[in-house]
């Protein structure tokens, strides 16, 4: 069972700098997206209560369908996360929105970013880093990796320890979601 070990960061007006210096310390770009993120909440579990997340989530013609578990920590945005692949096509994405409301589910919001993705290895680990630019809500940088449940330790102090490495500040970390700084915006 594989878990997301994730911290983000607000950028402000060092977004550009941090970039910059992501090159620097060897970080491979991998590319730019667009992704829309269709959120939805559970018909009798407040999933602002319990910490959860579904979404469908688009990037061009590509969709999935992602549930994300609670986060286990306080520091850091880990938690569990199961994300099977759709069928392709925006007809496909709309489909499962309709499948997902009439069993219930509710349609909470859309989040829109560009998503400019980079990854580096590290201590024999992979991470992976998207500078979003999310519509109505700000820059910011997610740094993740994937675990088992008996690493979990030991991948966020790597986790932590890059970050340090690149220059990003405790102080810059947020810890609420995309969905929740745009519906409280």
């Amino acid at each position: 069972m594989q878990y997301e070990v994730e911290l983000k960061f607000r950028l402000g007006e060092k977004a550009e700098s941090i970039v910059a210096r992501l090159l620097e310390f060897g970080a491979t770009e991998i590319g730019e997206v667009r992704q829309a993120d269709h959120y939805f909440n559970h018909p009798v579990r407040d999933f602002a209560t319990t910490d959860e997340a579904l979404r469908i989530r688009s990037v061009g013609g590509q969709n999935w369908l992602t549930w994300k578990g609670p986060k286990i920590d306080q520091q850091t945005k880990t938690r569990r996360e199961i994300e099977p692949a759709l069928g392709d096509g925006s007809k496909t994405a709309d489909e499962i929105a309709e499948v997902l409301t009439i069993l219930g589910f509710h349609s909470v919001a859309v989040v829109r970013k560009v998503r400019r993705r980079f990854g580096i290895e590290r201590g024999g680990r992979h991470f992976e880093l998207a500078f979003d630019r999310v519509d109505g809500v700000g820059e910011f940088l997610e740094v993740e990796l994937l675990a088992e449940k008996f690493d979990l330790k030991s991948a966020q102090q790597a986790l932590k320890s890059l970050c340090g490495e690149i220059g990003l500040e405790d102080s810059a970390v947020e810890r609420k979601s995309y969905l929740r700084m745009l519906l409280e915006s």
